[in-house]
Parts: C-alpha cells; structure tokens; sequence
C-alpha cells in the first residue's frame, strides 16, 4: 500500500472519470472513488493499493483501489 496527497480532478475522456492528481505530478484513476471526494480541486490524503494494469479505455493514471482517505482543509 502507499499513502498519496493529491488533488481530485475529473477527466472528461471516453465517458468521463475521476482521478487524482499527486503533488508530485502523478496520476492515479481509483476505480472505487467514494462519492465524498468527487469534488474536482478537492485536496486529499489517501491510501492506495496499486493495481496490476490491464486493458482500460480510459489512457490515463495508474489504476489503483483506495483503501482509506482524508480531506485536508483549503
């Protein structure tokens, strides 16, 4: 597991996905995002499990499952 700190941000590619963005530019697509963080710029903490990647229409982050997550206060 690896704990990330990043922004959420909707992709508007295919039919459309969150992500999040690390602070160190990485791009991670959770395939479980809990509906408290689906705000786009929302500032978050989370803990993550790194999926093994496969075929995926999307073409963008790294596929990953969160297991747990905090928001941070802007």
């Amino acid at each position: 597991m690896k704990k990330i700190n990043g922004t959420v941000v909707y992709q508007n590619l295919g039919t459309g996905f969150w992500g999040i963005e690390d602070n160190s530019g990485g791009q991670w697509r959770p395939i479980n995002m809990p509906e408290q963080l689906k705000y786009v710029g929302k500032k978050i903490n989370v803990t993550i499990q790194v999926l093994p990647e496969g075929m995926s229409m999307f073409m963008w982050g790294t596929p990953v499952k969160i297991m747990g997550f905090s928001t941070m206060m802007p």
